[in-house]
C-alpha cells in the first residue's frame, strides 16, 4: 500500500531535524499544492517548530491541526497501560490530515529531558502505524566514521520491518566529508551528508535576549539577527577593552558602564574595528537619558543594546548556554538552511524516490510559492553570474545575501568593495563572498568606453559622451553582459526604467527576428501563474508589435514551465465587434498566427472570455483559447498597466515583474517600491532567462 506521507525521525538531541524537515518542505512544495505538518507528540502546548514552517511557507493548515498530543498526556495514557488509545488517537489525526492534504510529512518525537519517560521507539512504532516511508537524523558532530556506520546499521536493524527512505547525517564533521565516496552505501536508502555550519548553529541577538528576558533599548528588525558569536564581560578600561573585541562579540556589561557603551556603539562606525553583534546592559541599570540621546544622535539603530535584570557574571554564563534555532525572524538563516540542503542533498534523485513511493495527488496547480520554489530549483540548474549595479540600495544587499545563500545565482555588485562591505557589516549581513567591482577603478572601464563609442559614434556619440555614460553604473553593467562577464543584469532599484531600458537597447539590442522589447508580468493566483503582457514597456503598441509582443510572451511562459495559450484582448469578442482598436487586435492576431503556427493564438477576445470557461461557452464554444488563456496581451500599455495593478490588487495576486523580452541578452527592471522578496525573484528570472539563450546559442552553434 502506497502512502502520501514521510516520517523524519530524528534519532539523538540536537540532530538538526528541522533542518532536514525544511528542506524537504521545501522540495515537497514543487510538487504538491497542500502539504500538511504533523507532529505527533510535542513537549509544550505551542509548539516552535510548527509556528516556523507554518510560516515559512504558508501553508494552510492551522497550527491546532499540526500537533497530536503532549508528551505529558502521553506519559499518562502509558502509565495507565493504553499504549493503544495512544497509537489509536494519533493515527486518527494522522489519517485525518491525510484525507484533507495532498501530502503530510511527519516529524516525529525528539530525546529531550522532558521525553524520559517514553520509549524512544514510538517513533518507528508511529511510522509503521502511519505506514510512511521512514528517514533518520543522525548527528555526525564529534563522531568518527565508524560511529556513523554503527548508527546506521542499528537504524536499519531496528527499522527492518518499515520502508527505510534516507539518512541524513546532520552536522557532519569537515574531517569526514572527504571519505564520503568511500562510505558504505545500502541498496534503495541514500545516504546524505550535511555539514557543520557554525551559523546555523550560533544563536541570534533576539533567542539570547527572549533566553534571559531582555528588554530592547535600541534595535532594528534586521540588527535582531546579527548572530552572536561569543558573550565577553567588558570589565576593563576602553584602551585595554576594545583591542580584545572580535567580529560577532555580545558585549556583556554593567549598565551603569557609559564610557564602554559609548565605546562600543562608536566603534561600529568605525572601519577598522570589528562589527559587534550588541550590547547586554546587566543589573538592571539603565544609561540616563543623556547617553541615550547621545547614542541616538549616532543614528545607531542598527545596534541591538539589552537590557537585563541579572548580574553581569550569571549573565554571561546564561548567555553562552543559549542554543540556536531556526525561527520565522531570521530569514537569512533559514535560506542558509535551505542552501545547505539544495547542495548536499540529491533534490532530483530524492522527489523521483518520493513519487514511486507516495500516492501522486498532485494536480494541474501551481500556486505563487510553488512557482517561486521553482524559480530557485530552475536557476540552481546552472548557476548564472547577474550584475547588480545599485549597491547603495539596503534591499538589493539583502537581496544579495540572501541568493548567495540559497545558491541562486553568482552575484556581481558594482561599487566601492569597502562601502559595501561597511554598508553590510551595518546590515548584520556577510557579503565577503561576493564578487565587488568598482566602476571607477577597474580595468575595463577604457575598453567599455571605446567599444561604447564604436557602437554609437555612427548615431552621433562623442568620445566624451561615452565617457560619461560609462560613469553611470547601468551602462557599465550592461557592458558588462555584453562583452559576456555576466550572463545578466537586474536594475530599477533606484533607477527609472528609462535608466534600465536605454543601455539595454543601445549595447545589448534585440534577439534576431525580433523588433521590439517588450514585458510581462507573472500574475501569481492562489492555484495557477498567468502571464500579462505587455504592461510596461510599449505604450501604444501597431499590429505589427502586438504580434511579436504575442509571441515574445509565449515564449517566454514557455521558458518558465507555463503552456502557452495567448489570447490578444479587445472590448470585442471574436467577430461581434467593429472598430479601428478591435481591428489592430484583429489583425494583431493573425499576423502572430502567421508568423508562429505552432502557437496557439486566438483574438480579439474580451478578458472575461479569456479566463472564465462559463463565459467562454457562451461566446466562443469552439475556442482553445477562450476560458482556458495562460497569455494575456493588452492592446496597449494605459489597458495593461491598469488591469495588472486592479487585478492584483482586487485579488491579492502577487505580481513578478516587470520582466524584459526580446534582448539579446537578459536585462531586467525593477520597480523602485521593489521588495527584498522582488529583486530575489527577479534575479532568479533573469538567471533562467540567461540559461535559455545560453542553450539556443550553444544549438546554434
Amino acid at each position: 500500500m502506497q502512502s502520501n506521507s514521510l516520517f523524519i525521525a530524528p534519532r539523538e538531541r540536537h540532530a538538526g531535524s528541522l533542518l532536514i524537515s525544511l528542506g524537504l518542505m521545501s522540495l515537497l512544495r514543487q510538487k504538491f499544492e497542500k502539504i500538511a505538518f504533523y507532529r505527533p507528540l510535542i513537549t509544550d502546548k505551542q509548539d516552535p517548530d510548527c509556528h516556523f514552517l507554518k510560516h515559512t511557507f504558508q501553508l494552510e493548515i492551522p497550527e491546532n491541526e499540526m500537533t497530536g498530543l503532549q508528551v505529558s498526556e502521553a506519559t499518562q495514557l502509558l502509565s495507565e497501560n493504553k499504549k493503544h488509545t495512544l497509537y489509536e488517537m494519533l493515527v486518527e489525526q494522522f489519517q485525518a490530515l491525510q484525507e484533507k492534504y495532498d501530502f503530510v510529512l511527519v516529524h516525529g518525537m525528539e530525546l529531550t529531558d522532558q521525553t524520559s519517560g517514553i520509549d524512544f521507539d514510538i517513533n518507528l512504532a508511529l511510522a509503521k502505524h502511519f505506514n510512511s516511508p521512514y528517514a533518520s537524523v543522525i548527528s555526525g558532530q564529534n563522531k568518527a566514521i565508524h560511529d556513523i556506520e554503527k548508527e546506521i546499521e542499528m537504524e536499519l536493524h531496528a527499522s527492518s520491518n518499515l520502508d527505510p527512505f534516507a539518512f541524513f547525517i546532520n552536522r557532519t564533521p569537515a574531517h569526514i566529508l572527504e571519505f564520503i565516496p568511500q562510505f558504505p552505501q545500502h541498496e534503495d536508502v541514500p545516504i546524505y551528508f550535511l555539514p557543520e555550519i557554525e551559523d546555523l548553529n550560533t544563536p541570534t541577538v533576539k533567542e539570547v535576549a527572549d533566553a534571559l528576558q531582555g528588554q530592547f533599548l535600541s534595535s532594528s528588525e534586521s540588527s535582531c539577527g546579527r548572530l552572536v558569536k561569543e558573550p565577553i564581560v567588558a570589565a576593563m578600561t576602553i584602551e585595554n577593552y576594545l583591542p580584545r573585541v572580535n567580529e560577532g562579540d555580545l558585549i556583556i556589561v554593567p549598565g551603569d558602564r557609559s564610557d564602554i557603551l559609548l565605546a562600543s556603539v562608536m566603534s561600529l562606525f568605525a572601519r577598522n574595528m570589528p562589527n559587534i553583534a550588541g550590547i547586554l546592559l546587566t543589573g538592571g541599570l539603565t544609561p540616563r537619558s543623556v547617553i541615550m540621546d547621545l547614542i541616538k544622535s549616532y543614528q545607531a539603530a542598527d545596534l541591538p543594546i539589552i537590557s537585563v535584570e541579572t548580574d553581569t557574571y550569571p549573565t554571561a554564563v546564561s548567555a553562552g548556554n543559549v542554543r540556536a534555532n531556526l525561527t520565522p525572524n531570521n530569514p537569512r538563516k533559514t535560506n542558509l538552511a535551505l542552501g545547505l540542503f539544495d547542495q548536499w542533498v540529491n533534490r532530483e534523485h530524492l522527489m523521483d524516490k518520493l513519487l514511486i513511493r507516495t500516492q501522486d495527488r498532485s494536480k494541474d496547480i501551481t500556486t505563487p510559492i510553488m512557482f517561486e520554489y521553482g524559480l530557485f530549483e530552475k536557476a540552481r540548474a546552472h548557476l548564472q553570474t547577474i550584475v547588480l549595479p545599485e549597491s547603495n540600495d539596503d534591499r538589493i544587499l539583502k537581496a544579495c545575501d540572501l541568493l548567495l545563500q540559497r545558491n541562486v545565482v553568482k552575484p556581481i555588485l558594482l561599487g566601492n568593495p569597502d562601502e559595501i562591505l561597511y554598508r553590510a557589516n551595518l546590515l548584520g549581513i556577510d557579503l565577503k563572498e561576493v564578487e565587488m567591482i568598482d566602476p571607477e577603478t577597474s580595468p575595463w572601464r577604457s575598453d567599455f568606453i571605446n567599444e561604447l563609442y564604436e557602437m554609437r559614434k555612427h548615431k552621433g556619440i562623442t568620445y566624451d559622451l561615452a565617457r560619461d555614460s560609462m560613469t553611470h553604473v547601468n551602462y557599465f553593467a550592461t557592458m558588462m553582459v555584453h562583452k559576456g562577464y555576466a550572463d545578466g543584469m537586474v536594475s530599477g532599484a533606484t533607477h527609472t526604467t528609462a535608466d534600465t531600458v536605454r543601455p539595454a537597447l543601445q549595447i545589448i539590442k534585440t534577439e534576431p527576428g525580433t523588433a521590439l522589447v517588450s514585458s510581462v508580468f507573472f500574475m501569481c493566483f492562489d492555484t495557477r501563474v498567468l502571464v500579462y503582457g505587455d504592461c510596461a514597456v510599449n505604450q501604444n503598441p501597431t499590429s505589427d508589435e502586438l504580434s511579436e509582443i504575442a509571441i515574445s510572451s509565449a515564449q517566454t511562459a514557455e521558458q518558465f514551465g507555463i503552456a502557452p495559450k495567448v489570447a490578444l484582448l479587445s472590448y470585442s469578442t471574436g467577430i461581434s465587434g467593429k472598430g479601428n482598436e478591435v481591428d489592430k487586435v484583429r489583425q494583431a492576431t493573425q499576423l502572430a498566427q502567421q508568423k508562429r503556427p505552432d502557437l496557439i493564438i486566438e483574438g480579439p477576445l474580451q478578458y472575461d472570455a479569456a479566463i472564465d470557461m462559463t463565459v467562454a461557452l457562451q461566446k466562443m464554444p469552439e475556442s482553445q483559447v477562450a476560458g482556458k488563456a495562460t497569455v494575456f496581451i493588452f492592446p496597449d500599455l494605459n489597458t495593461g498597466n491598469n488591469t495588472y495593478k486592479a487585478v492584483q490588487r482586487a485579488s491579492g495576486a502577487i505580481a513578478i515583474g516587470p520582466v524584459l523580452q526580446g534582448l539579446r541578452k537578459p536585462i531586467n527592471d525593477l520597480s523602485r517600491g521593489c521588495s527584498v522578496a522582488d529583486v530575489i525573484n527577479t534575479v532568479a528570472i533573469t538567471a533562467i532567462q540567461a540559461q535559455a539563450q545560453s542553450d539556443l546559442s550553444s544549438a546554434g552553434q
